[in-house]
């Protein structure tokens, strides 16, 4: 089974700039964190774009749709920043596309070492191998449906929705 990891940006891969005390990308972190988790998954990754969710508007989920429909594989794994996550998991569950899509992504940056990232790239690998076709979200070793999720920001965490 081979899976295709879509890199959008998100916390997942930011970078910190000590001189200006911000966040930026550079490159995505993912060959590292698979190598680090000894992944042993046939695994494609492409970096489709680097941005922070906040920045994503209609045309890069355009654009992640059409990275979804044109891969060859029926399992794909996206990572994404947290805070617009879930209106992209809407809008992928929208396309109906005959695949298991997986979104996941960080609270913390995986540069700052203390980061959930590893976690839930590991657990999003064992979800996207497991569930049937459909979109879901899978952050802190739990998965949810596009349609039954929201981030509790009070708390920092993905739950189902009230």
């Amino acid at each position: 089974m081979s899976v295709r990891i879509i890199v959008t940006g998100g916390t997942f891969d930011k970078e910190y700039d000590e001189l200006t005390g911000t966040l930026h990308f550079e490159q995505t972190h993912l060959p590292e964190m698979l190598q680090r988790g000894r992944c042993m998954l046939d695994v494609q990754v492409d970096v489709l774009m680097m941005i922070d969710s906040l920045e994503m508007k209609e045309t890069h989920r355009q654009r992640i749709v059409q990275a979804c429909r044109d891969a060859h594989e029926s399992r794909l794994l996206i990572t994404h920043g947290t805070d617009t996550m879930v209106e992209t998991a809407q809008y992928l569950a929208a396309a109906a596309l005959p695949k298991t899509i997986v979104l996941t992504g960080a609270m913390v940056p995986y540069a700052f070492g203390s980061s959930d990232g590893l976690f839930n790239l590991g657990s999003a690998l064992s979800f996207v191998q497991c569930l049937p076709a459909g979109v879901y979200v899978a952050m802190n070793g739990r998965y949810f449906t596009a349609d039954n999720v929201e981030k509790n920001r009070n708390v920092g965490v993905f739950e189902e929705r009230r």
